[in-house]
């Protein structure tokens, strides 16, 4: 999808990408990556394609560009901003402190010390400014970690979704709200309150025992008297289902465009507000009687 150019330069001018040299093209491109990525074969009118450009983590975006380019003064800032931000969520993840080695292993991957055709494979290449870059690198830690418990549990890892935060990991609320955001978050916390509710309660035991409790997959399966690759697979479906069903009501009951639809699960995993997942999957909580237990 096309950026018109005037666009592109208003956007360029607002994240400030030039006061760490990044070119007006290579600003241009990770704009289009980020399109690519939420809205691809999408068909949203320009208003809609200049209202989630607008949504962006501009300055972010800016930044993870000219450290992705390799440009020492934003990295020297990155790591001055950053690096706390990794240390206080290794910590809230392993109080003991034994997450900081993965943290500090994440800069190699996000400088990039592989070439892929005569490019470096910056980490930062992956980040398209639909979230913060701190709740976006939160989630990167999270993901690492995760994987290195599975590898060492050997576990069966889920496939991964696209994108490393998903609406059940939404993080911490941001801290500059805007109109759109508080239209927008309300709306997609109540939809993911309503798919839950349409859930039956099997379903909703798998994404306790996952989500909230911390279960493996192995030891869900043991709970529920399947393989852990039959545990795996019905978590894969079960968050397949729970996102078809929030975008559903966001178009169908809350008239959202596809544009719009994007930019607020953007919002949700950037701002959590009151959701209360472990209160959403009690196994008590009302759901549709038309509910259909396939999981069986």
């Amino acid at each position: 999808m096309a950026i018109p150019a005037n666009l592109v330069e208003r956007l360029y001018r607002r994240s400030r990408a030039s006061e760490w040299g990044v070119a007006l093209g290579t600003f241009a491109d990770a704009l289009a990556a980020s399109v690519d990525k939420a809205l691809a074969g999408a068909d949203c009118t320009p208003r809609e394609l200049s209202r989630y450009l607008d949504s962006l983590h501009l300055d972010d975006l800016a930044l993870a560009c000219a450290c992705a380019a390799g440009s020492e003064p934003a990295w020297v800032h990155f790591i001055r901003e950053f690096r706390p931000v990794l240390y206080r969520s290794a910590d809230a993840i392993d109080p003991t402190g034994g997450l900081r080695d993965v943290a500090d292993a994440l800069y190699a991957d996000l400088f990039g010390l592989d070439e892929r055709g005569g490019r470096r494979a910056s980490l930062f290449r992956y980040y398209h400014g639909r979230s913060s870059l701190a709740t976006w690198l939160r989630a990167v830690l999270a993901q690492r970690h995760v994987d290195r418990v599975r590898v060492q549990r050997r576990v069966e890892p889920l496939p991964e979704d696209d994108a490393p935060a998903t609406m059940l990991a939404m993080a911490a609320p941001a801290s500059a709200p805007d109109p759109d955001r508080e239209r927008l978050v309300p709306l997609v916390q109540a939809a993911f309150g309503a798919a839950v509710a349409g859930l039956v309660a099997r379903d909703r035991l798998r994404l306790a025992c996952y989500y909230t409790q911390g279960l493996t997959l192995a030891e869900i399966g043991r709970l529920t008297g399947e393989h852990e690759a039959t545990a795996s697979r019905h978590l894969t479906r079960i968050r397949r289902e729970l996102r078809a069903g929030i975008e559903r009501q966001l178009r169908d009951q809350c008239g959202l465009t596809t544009a719009e639809i994007v930019q607020a699960q953007g919002y949700a995993m950037d701002d959590a507000g009151t959701l209360d997942l472990g209160r959403l999957l009690a196994l008590d909580h009302p759901r549709k009687k038309s509910a259909v237990d396939r999981s069986t």
